[in-house]
C-alpha cells in the first residue's frame, strides 16, 4: 500500500492558490480599468469646464474689440472730422486709438464702402471693402464682432509685417491628417466693424478693427494663467491652450521637443475628422505634438457660421496615470500579503481533512485488490466519518451488484432490439418522403394533363367570342374567360418547364445575336415605346450554348425591366469578359422602381413575385435562373429602391466536364 506523491493538500492548495491569482489578476484588471477611467473621466469633467472659461476669455477679448470700435464710431468728434474731411485728423485720432488698446488694424470706410483712413497703412486707401462679410453687415445700423480668415491680399493692405506675422510653413505631426498644401498664407482675426452715424440717422461710414491671432499669445496664455495657474508635473506644464486656424496652430503654449511654442504643428486626424469636418465637440484623449493630453475642442465659427478654426484646452494626462498605477500597486502588494497569510491558514486547516481522506485511500486499495472483507475505521462524526460509513456500506453491496451487472446484460439486449425498431420506423419514413417526391413528379403529369382541356376552353371561348357582338355583356364575360384561360395556360406550361426542364441544345453562337433576337421580340410593342435601349456590346467570342434558351432568359429580364419602368426609362444592355478573361457578363440596367432588399434572397425561389395578382406566375426567373445554371452559368442582382435594378448573367467560355466539376 502507497500514496500518490503528488498529494490531495498540495492539489488544494496549488488549486486555491489558482483560483486566488486569477480572481486576483481580473480584479487587478477591472480595478486598474475602474480607478484609470474614474480619474480620467474627473479629468475629463475639469477639461470640459476649462473649456467654457477658454471660451470666456476669448469672447471677453472679442467684445473688448466690439466695445472700442463700437465707442470710437460714436465719438462727435469722429463724425465732424469726416464731415469737414480732414483726413489727418481722423488719421491721427484712429491711430492713437488703435496703439492705446493694441489693436492691429483700424480702418475707417466711407457710405459706399471705400477705405478713407487706413491707420497701419496709411497710403493704401480708396479700395472698396462694401463685400466684406463683417463689413458689409455695417452698413446698416449694426455693431457686430466675429472670428474671420483673412487672405494674403487683405493683410498685405493693411501692413507687411501683418501678412508676414500670419504666413506659415507646416511643421511635420504624428498623427496629424495629410494636406495637399504645405504652408498657410492667410490669418485668423478677431474684427468688429460698427456703423458710423451722426445726430441725423445718416450713414457716415463703417469703422472696422481687429486683432491678428497668428502668432498672438494673450489670449492662450491668459487661458492657461486664469485656468492652469502654472501648474507643472515632473517639470512639465500641465495645463496647455490653443487657437487653430482650421487644423493648424496659430497661437498656443504646447511646446515642442526643443521646447518652443508649436506654432505651425497640426491637429490630429482623429480630432480634425470630429471638430472641423463633422461640427462636433471632442472631449476625449487626444496626442498633441508630443503627448497626450485630456483634451477638449470646439470648432471655431464664422458670423457666416462656418467652422475656421478650433478652440483647445487640455491637460497632461500623465499626472492621471501615474495616480492610477500607485493606486493599483498599493492595491497589489495589499492582495499579495493577504494571499501568503490565508496559504499559511489552508496548510492547517487541510491537513485535519486529508488524514481521514489517506486511511479512506489505503482502504480502497485493499479493495482493488479483492479483500471485500475490509473496512474503514470511523472516528468522527462529521462529512468524513459519513463517508467512511458510506464506504463500509458500498463493500457490503459489490456481491449483490455482481448479480446486478448480469440482469443489467439482458436489459441490454432488449434496448438493442427496440433501437433496431427505432431505425426500421425511419427507414420507414425516409420511404415516406421518397413517396412524397414521387408524388411532385406526379403533380407535374396532371399539370401536363390539364394543360389539353385548357387548350379547348380558350379555342372555343375564341370561337364564341367571334361570334358574339363586340358591345355585349356576353363578349366581355368571354374576354375575361380567353384571359384568365391564357393565364392558366401560362402557368401550367411554367409549371412543366421547372418541374421537367428540357436540356440545353449546344452549338455554338454569338451572344450578342442572341440579346438581339430577344430585344426584336418587343421593339414594337406598346410597353417598350417610351423605353430608351442602349446598347454597349463588346467583341466577344462564339460559345456554345443553348441560343434559343438563352434568348427565352433574356426576354424575361426585358421583359421584368420594362415592367418595372412602367414602360418608360432606359434599359442599359452591356456585354464584356471578365477580369479574368473566362467568364462572358451580361448586364441588364434599368431605370424602375427596384427591388427590396428583404425580396433579393427569394427572387429565383418558384412561384415568388413582386408584381400584382393576376400579372406574374412566379416562374419566369426561377426557370431562367435553371437554364443559366444548366449552363454552368449565374445570375447576379443588384438593386436599390427609387434607382433601378442590375441583372447580370455571368456564362463560363468554356464548360467544364463532369470530372472538373467534382474535382
Amino acid at each position: 500500500m502507497h500514496l500518490p506523491r503528488f498529494s490531495l493538500q498540495t492539489k488544494l492548495i496549488l488549486s486555491f492558490l489558482v483560483v486566488i491569482a486569477f480572481g486576483g489578476l481580473i480584479s487587478l484588471f477591472f480595478g486598474q480599468r475602474l480607478v484609470k477611467n474614474t480619474l480620467i473621466q474627473q479629468a475629463q469633467s475639469k477639461v470640459n469646464h476649462d473649456l467654457a472659461s477658454a471660451w470666456m476669455v476669448f469672447n471677453e477679448k472679442l467684445n473688448d474689440i466690439k466695445d472700442i470700435v463700437s465707442l470710437t464710431a460714436a465719438r462727435e468728434s469722429l463724425h465732424e472730422a469726416i464731415k469737414g474731411n480732414r483726413m489727418d485728423i481722423l488719421l491721427r485720432y484712429l491711430n492713437r486709438v488703435r496703439n492705446q488698446y493694441g489693436l492691429d488694424i483700424l480702418t475707417l470706410t466711407d457710405s459706399r464702402g471705400r477705405v478713407i483712413v487706413r491707420t497701419r497703412n496709411p497710403e493704401v486707401i480708396g479700395d472698396d471693402v462694401s463685400s466684406d462679410e463683417i463689413v458689409s453687415y455695417a452698413f446698416q445700423p449694426n455693431i457686430l464682432a466675429f472670428a474671420q480668415i483673412i487672405p494674403r491680399h487683405e493683410l498685405l493692405k493693411e501692413g507687411e509685417d501683418l501678412a508676414q506675422r500670419a504666413y506659415m510653413e507646416f511643421i511635420p505631426t504624428p498623427k496629424a491628417a495629410p494636406r495637399p498644401e504645405d504652408r498657410e498664407t492667410s490669418g485668423m482675426m478677431l474684427k468688429a466693424a460698427a456703423s458710423v452715424i451722426n445726430e441725423n440717422d445718416e450713414l457716415l461710414g463703417v469703422l472696422y478693427g481687429g486683432i491678428l491671432l497668428n502668432r498672438n499669445y494673450e489670449i492662450v496664455d491668459r487661458i492657461k494663467e486664469t485656468v492652469f495657474r502654472g501648474e507643472k508635473y515632473k517639470g512639465l506644464e500641465t495645463g496647455t491652450a490653443t487657437i487653430f486656424q482650421g487644423d493648424l496652430r496659430i497661437s498656443t503654449n504646447v511646446l515642442d521637443p526643443q521646447g518652443q511654442r508649436a506654432i505651425g504643428t497640426r491637429l490630429s486626424e482623429e480630432v480634425k475628422r470630429a471638430v472641423l469636418d463633422e461640427g462636433k465637440s471632442w472631449n476625449d484623449r487626444a496626442f498633441v505634438v508630443k503627448d497626450w493630453y485630456i483634451t477638449a475642442y470646439e470648432p471655431i465659427k464664422n458670423i457666416e457660421d462656418k467652422i475656421i478654426g478650433i478652440l483647445y484646452v487640455g491637460t497632461l494626462e500623465k499626472p492621471y496615470i501615474d495616480i492610477a498605477n500607485r493606486v493599483m500597486l498599493t492595491f497589489t502588494l495589499l492582495a499579495s500579503l493577504c494571499v501568503v497569510f490565508l496559504l499559511i491558514i489552508l496548510y492547517f486547516s487541510t491537513t485535519s481533512i486529508i488524514k481521514p481522506l489517506q486511511r479512506l485511500v489505503l482502504a480502497t486499495q485493499a479493495i482493488a485488490r479483492g479483500d471485500l472483507d475490509h473496512r474503514v475505521e470511523i472516528h468522527s462524526s462529521d462529512e468524513l466519518g459519513v463517508l467512511a460509513a458510506s464506504f463500509n456500506q458500498m463493500t457490503e453491496k459489490l456481491k449483490a451488484a455482481n448479480t446486478e451487472l448480469l440482469e443489467w446484460g439482458k436489459t441490454l439486449e432488449k434496448k438493442v432490439q427496440e433501437r433496431t425498431r427505432e431505425l426500421m420506423e425511419m427507414q420507414a419514413h425516409l420511404i415516406q418522403s421518397e413517396k412524397l417526391a414521387s408524388l411532385g413528379k406526379l403533380a407535374a403529369g396532371i399539370a401536363h394533363e390539364i394543360n389539353n382541356p385548357l387548350g379547348g376552353i380558350l379555342i372555343y371561348s375564341h370561337l364564341l367570342l367571334e361570334d358574339a357582338k363586340k358591345d355585349s355583356p356576353q363578349a366581355e364575360n368571354l374576354r375575361k374567360i380567353v384571359k384568365e384561360t391564357t393565364r392558366c395556360k401560362d402557368i401550367v406550361k411554367g409549371l412543366l418547364e421547372f418541374a421537367r426542364p428540357k436540356e440545353p441544345e449546344m452549338a455554338p453562337a454569338n451572344i450578342n445575336d442572341i440579346i438581339d433576337k430577344a430585344l426584336g421580340i418587343f421593339e414594337r410593342q406598346a410597353l417598350f415605346q417610351n423605353i430608351r435601349i442602349e446598347k454597349n456590346y463588346a467583341e466577344l467570342p462564339r460559345i456554345v450554348v443553348d441560343a434559343g434558351q438563352l434568348q427565352q432568359v433574356f426576354a424575361n429580364i426585358i421583359v421584368n425591366a420594362a415592367e418595372a419602368m412602367e414602360g418608360n426609362g432606359v434599359l442599359a444592355i452591356r456585354t464584356s469578359l471578365d477580369a479574368k478573361n473566362d467568364c462572358l457578363r451580361i448586364d441588364f440596367a434599368d431605370t424602375g422602381h427596384g427591388i427590396r432588399e428583404e425580396d433579393l434572397p427569394r427572387l429565383f425561389e418558384p412561384f415568388f413575385t413582386t408584381k400584382e395578382v393576376g400579372k406574374g406566375t412566379g416562374l419566369g426567373l426561377a426557370i431562367s435562373y435553371s437554364i443559366v445554371q444548366k449552363h454552368q452559368g449565374s445570375i447576379e442582382v443588384q438593386s436599390e429602391l427609387g434607382k433601378g435594378s442590375v441583372f447580370t448573367v455571368v456564362l463560363p467560355l468554356k464548360r467544364k466536364t463532369p470530372d472538373e466539376r467534382t474535382s
